[in-house]
């Protein structure tokens, strides 16, 4: 029996061997792909590994350190943080469209990691608690990556009860204290609430609470008005461009302690335009009107308002006021409005046309030089910032020209001198890379082509000879002149001989007969 329960106890120990050695090859296997994927790509961690902790109202910076483990350069790396589609999952203002951060060219290893800050504020209306936020980092050939991160957040402290606030807040229970407003449950009295109309970017705006109503403006039974309140809004896609459509969603918060229901937005935008026949609203809606209805909203509750709308295609580049108006009724069914405003960037597409190549000369030898010019039109409505262009090719050393900002509607003028670096077969293509920056600093290129021929560097000397004349060039014939001249002569003294020749046989001749006549005349004497 004994011999049983030791062999049975030694087969539990070796189940129990077995069980956890399956158990690290199979959390072995889990994290590998993770533990390959934190080697050779990018990582993002919280400055300390600490959890930041925000207040109400509180500004404060949260910095992030990059490291690049892949080994190689990644270039236009950017740092990304994900708003969310509402309040529950974003717990800062959102002062901007997008906290999009670009770091460009991040270099291998620890030692050239960097920092991403991000300055976040704390909505009023967050509670003390922990919100999970995504962060998202991607760059040029990597897989987009992301990371979550704890950040603790702490509410607004609660004012504490002195007896005004009291007073006040049993009026607004309804119990007749006699003091404050005097308004008790059941009173007939109305007030006369000012315009509480705001602005909204991406915080909380109060608005509705004008007091309107059927009456002239009567409060509810129990002496307080209902806010409705603007705390953000979205866009879809994030950057609205001119003559394009998107998707507007306004975030509502309902603040007061009462139901608000049967409620009615209209939003209108600001007129844009020349003259009176391109005069018309900045967005229209891409289909409908431009009222939006809204059953009811809960005590404390949010609720989202949508609506399709166009962007007008002249439109300049800048932020446009739309301004929302807001119709609803308390549970007593007085009426209330108000209004709010928020802001919508516009964006503006560059337009440019590059001008025909003027090349000069056509083909350089190595180490000589050509001008290449051409203009650039800036056909758009937004000015280019720090334009450049950049010439390179595989027989040309790499210039750059530097143009400076262009105005929309003005010209720009390109002038570069090439080098000759590299002798190729026939004319080589050279690439100009145009390279400009709008207002936020964002880099955009463009490129065109141009044919240059580059060949062999020829001798000074030779340089020399080939710029003379063609008379010049070629040499003296002398010695056929010297043959023509000695032949010249030979038949000139020839003819010369043959003359005096002639004439001296013909004196001869002449001698030889006087002295015969004489010789006859003798003859004839004797």
């Amino acid at each position: 029996m004994q011999k049983r329960i030791q062999k049975e106890t030694g087969n539990n120990c070796l189940k129990r061997i077995i069980v956890a050695f399956l158990a690290v090859i199979m959390m072995t296997t889990m994290l590998h792909p993770q533990m390959v994927q934190a080697a050779t790509g990018i990582t993002i961690e919280s400055q300390g590994n600490k959890v930041p902790t925000y207040k109400a109202g509180e500004k404060k910076t949260w910095t992030f350190t990059v490291t690049n483990h892949s080994g190689k350069p990644i270039n236009n790396v950017t740092v990304t943080p994900d708003l969310g589609d509402d309040n529950d999952v974003w717990p800062f203002k959102t002062e901007m469209q997008s906290y999009q951060q670009n770091i460009g060219t991040l270099e291998s290893g620890e030692s050239n990691s960097k920092e991403v800050k991000f300055d976040f504020t704390q909505r009023e209306d967050v509670q003390t608690s922990r919100y999970t936020l995504k962060f998202k980092v991607t760059a040029d050939g990597q897989e987009e990556a992301e990371k979550q991160f704890y950040v603790n957040t702490t509410a607004k402290p609660v004012q504490k009860d002195t007896q005004d606030n009291k007073d006040n807040k049993d009026t607004d229970d309804g119990k007749d204290t006699g003091k404050g407003n005097g308004a008790g449950s059941g009173s007939d009295t109305s007030y006369q609430i000012p315009d509480a109309g705001g602005y909204s970017n991406g915080e909380a705006a109060y608005s509705g609470g004008s007091g309107g109503s059927t009456d002239g403006g009567a409060a509810s039974g129990n002496g307080s008005v209902p806010r409705v309140i603007v705390t953000g809004f979205t866009t879809d896609p994030a950057e609205v461009r001119a003559g394009s459509n998107f998707k507007l969603t306004i975030h509502l918060k309902n603040t007061s302690r009462m139901k608000v229901s049967n409620m009615l937005f209209d939003l209108s935008a600001p007129t844009e335009g020349s003259d009176e026949q391109t005069t018309s609203p900045a967005f229209l809606p891409s289909s409908g009107a431009s009222s939006i209805y809204l059953d009811s909203i809960a005590p404390n509750g949010t609720a989202d308002i949508s609506i399709e709308l166009n962007a007008k295609s002249d439109l300049l580049q800048k932020p446009y006021s739309m301004e929302l108006s807001m119709k609803y009724e308390d549970p007593n069914a007085t009426q209330v409005e108000g209004s709010s405003s928020i802001s919508i960037p516009v964006k503006q597409d560059a337009r440019f046309e590059i001008s025909d190549f003027e090349i000069s000369p056509q083909s350089v030898a190595v180490g000589e030089e050509a001008n290449v010019m051409c203009s650039l039109y800036n056909l758009g409505r937004i000015k280019l910032y720090n334009v450049k262009a950049t010439f390179e090719g595989k027989n040309i050393k790499k210039s750059e020209v530097f143009i400076g900002n262009i105005e929309s509607g003005a010209t720009g003028s390109i002038d570069a001198m090439l080098e000759g670096k590299k002798i190729l077969d026939g004319p080589a293509k050279v690439t100009m890379t145009l390279s400009y920056e709008d207002e936020s600093g964002n880099i955009s290129t463009t490129t065109k082509d141009l044919n240059l021929e580059v060949t062999e560097k020829v001798d000074d000397d030779e340089a020399a000879a080939s710029d003379m004349p063609e008379e010049t060039q070629k040499s003296f014939p002398v010695i056929p002149v010297v043959i023509a001249a000695v032949v010249i002569a030979v038949v000139a003294a020839v003819v010369i001989l043959k003359k005096r020749k002639k004439k001296q046989l013909a004196e001869i001749e002449e001698e030889e007969l006087l002295d015969e006549l004489e010789r006859s005349s003798e003859d004839e004497h004797q």
